[in-house]
């Protein structure tokens, strides 16, 4: 599967250029929005639940570029308040030049909590800060990026955050919840990642939402980030710019994959490209799962 565009400075002021979206941005606008937050609610049935689940999703935080510690434990007070069951990370927690280390995150991931534990996926940012890849801000490829990776899954695990990588939990007796490697840097395997579900309701959690189209049976829900909503949203347009090979299809709210599964791509907490939003504020997403009548 092909990479879709990516975000860049560059492409935001090329496509704005000129209009009244690109005024409001460029004067400070964007940079405000991009400091807000909404919680977003869903209540949605969930096949093979017996009993409500609230699910906390958190996705592209972005740590390192433009996010600070701060601006964490704003969206960890937030997320605390909505008292979930269990809290699900996206994936992208880092965007950090590759010699800097995420101490300053772990320590706001540290004070996380839900009774059912915190789980997070490994996102395309998050092989950029252990370099994986090069490139002019996390700087060059680092031959012990596998060692670099397994040493950042310890230190989230260290402060509760448990990384699922091709693999699932059982939550309770009754859901499974199922983490696949990033598309665009790893490989994915949502069969292993849902393996021993039984007969558990299924929530899968993928950075990318272009897995999408390719999901075998058995997938109950998907929760993926990746897009930001586009980031930048212009009206009528919509998002000039989706970093997917499916254009806007996957970029935000609820959408639907293979086999008529129901999906969320929540717009993520923080910035990439340029530090702005347009239309498109930072999210929490909050869904309350019940049984289906």
């Amino acid at each position: 599967m092909s990479r879709g565009p990516v975000l860049t400075r560059r492409h935001v002021l090329r496509v704005l250029s000129g209009g009244g979206a690109a005024l409001a941005v460029m004067g400070g606008a964007g940079a405000v929005q991009a400091q807000g937050l909404e919680i977003t609610r869903h209540t949605r049935a969930l096949p093979g639940l017996r009993s409500p689940l609230r699910v906390a999703f958190l996705t592209d935080l972005h740590y390192g570029l433009y996010v600070g510690a701060g601006q964490v434990r704003r969206w960890i007070d937030a997320t605390h308040d909505t008292r979930p069951d269990v809290i699900l990370l996206g994936g992208d927690l880092l965007d950090l030049r590759v010699q800097d280390t995420p101490s300053p995150l772990l320590r706001e991931l540290a004070r996380l909590g839900a009774p059912l534990g915190v789980y997070s996926v490994w996102g395309n940012h998050d092989y950029g800060s252990i370099g994986q890849y090069a490139s002019r801000y996390y700087g060059p490829v680092r031959a012990d990026w596998p060692a670099r990776q397994a040493q950042v899954a310890r230190d989230l695990q260290a402060v509760g955050v448990t990384v699922l990588r091709n693999r699932g939990v059982a939550l309770r007796d009754d859901v499974h919840v199922g983490g696949v490697d990033d598309l665009w840097n790893g490989v994915p395997d949502v069969r292993a990642a849902l393996a021993g579900a039984g007969e558990r309701a299924t929530i899968l959690v993928s950075h990318n939402p272009d897995v999408l189209p390719a999901l075998p049976v058995g997938a109950g829900l998907v929760l993926s980030g990746h897009t930001h909503g586009g980031q930048i949203r212009v009206p009528l347009l919509g998002a000039p710019m989706v970093p997917s090979a499916f254009g806007q299809r996957y970029a935000m709210g609820w959408v639907q994959g293979a086999h008529a599964t129901p999906a969320y791509v929540s717009r993520g907490l923080g910035t990439s490209g340029v530090p702005l939003r347009n239309l498109c504020s930072p999210e929490v997403a909050v869904l309350t799962l019940h049984p289906r009548d």
